[in-house]
């Protein structure tokens, strides 16, 4: 029994929270409800109180303002509205700035309505941000030291000492402070948190030496633009190429050349690629490139234009210069081709690439309008 009832109050206060909408949104659906079910509740007990008192007015705003916390509420059910917490929490927000109107022009029960303006402030904020927030409590401020200090006292139904206005009002505006004080340096905290997190996440996607996108960063790219390509019955390529006898210039050159060789290759490769295209690390001196809308015989145009880019590119290093070469295997993705298996594809055509003397793309040109087989296979070339 009491597991059905918590159970219930859960599913009442996540009532329009969603797994695709962001946690701050998630946060205040959560509040809203939260508040809701308290402002109702609460308003309908001080309704039937003011009510049993033969306070009529009283009564009836109050049952006014349970009637908007209850509808704040409801407006969640309606799935085809997809901004319900924006809606609900104006409501809960106008609602309640309107109430505290009213006690203090009433003064509520024995006079000890204005006490309740305190909770305003965190409302305010969490609901509008700083700056909104802000905006909200200065009209509110405004209109209720008008209602206060106006000669007469024409704009209220009751009476307050001066000491009782002038302290409520400073009081008020020192918990404002308070609360905006919080507010600010909790949206600064959750901007540096997501700064962080773009960092690492950024770090996470991100080859450290090159710049250029890791493996785990390719593989996003590579089923974002298959599935695309599926719908849209597009072409796809991919080139994997390797740098030829780089265990040479390390060997040579130490691990510092070997650094400085694939920055510089990487930064080359980035010049030479459409905006369209995807470059990463694909591991040690291996690069795997993702080209968009592209089939196999543009991708071999491609890989030549780049291999032999890298070819007459003078590498300086140590004061020493040289040049170095590519291998690339290229293979185009069909519907018929998962990335997988087009990867493996492409990555015997680099070995066979390696087997031909490196410096080359393979398969060559004149056989990509041949129809490979379906379980890439490399066949020995023809001479």
């Amino acid at each position: 029994m009491m597991k059905k009832i918590t159970d219930r109050m859960l599913s009442y206060l996540y009532l329009g929270t969603v797994g695709d909408r962001n946690s701050e949104v998630n946060q205040q659906l959560f509040v809203s409800n939260l508040f809701s079910i308290i402002g109702y509740s609460l308003t309908f007990v001080l309704g039937v109180s003011a009510a049993i008192g033969g306070e009529v007015i009283l009564s009836i705003s109050l049952f006014v303002a349970c009637c908007l916390f209850f509808i704040s509420h409801q407006i969640h059910r309606l799935n085809k509205i997809k901004t319900t917490y924006k809606i609900s929490t104006r409501i809960i927000f106008v609602c309640l700035l309107f109430l505290m109107l009213y006690l203090v022009f009433s003064g509520g029960h024995g006079n000890t309505g204005p006490l309740w303006i305190y909770i305003l402030p965190p409302v305010a904020f969490f609901f509008g941000g700083l700056r909104k927030g802000l905006v909200n409590i200065g009209l509110f401020v405004i209109l209720v030291s008008v209602m206060l200090f106006y000669p007469g006292e024409i704009f209220l139904n009751t009476s307050y000492t001066h000491e009782f206005k002038s302290r409520l009002i400073y009081s008020f505006l020192t918990v404002t402070l308070l609360f905006g004080f919080y507010e600010f340096s909790r949206q600064k905290f959750i901007s540096f948190m997501q700064k962080l997190s773009n960092q690492f996440e950024q770090q996470a996607m991100q080859d450290p030496l090159t710049l250029l996108p890791n493996r785990r960063a390719m593989q996003d790219y590579l089923e974002h633009e298959y599935n695309r390509a599926q719908r849209s019955k597009i072409s796809m390529s991919l080139l994997l190429c390797d740098i030829d006898h780089f265990k040479g210039v390390n060997d040579v050159y130490g691990h510092n050349g070997g650094d400085y060789v694939l920055k510089n290759l990487s930064q080359l490769f980035t010049s030479t690629l459409r905006k369209q295209d995807k470059i990463s690390r694909w591991g040690g001196e291996e690069f795997l490139f993702l080209l968009p809308e592209t089939s196999a015989s543009d991708a071999h145009f491609l890989a030549e234009k780049i291999r032999l880019n890298v070819a007459d590119h003078i590498f300086k290093f140590a004061g020493e210069e040289f040049n170095i070469t590519l291998s690339i295997g290229v293979k185009e993705v069909t519907k018929d081709i998962s990335v997988d298996k087009a990867i493996s594809a492409a990555d015997k055509f680099l070995y066979k690439a390696k087997e031909n003397g490196r410096n080359c793309t393979m398969p060559q040109r004149n056989t990509l309008d041949h129809k490979q087989s379906s379980n890439d296979e490399v066949q020995p070339e023809q001479n």
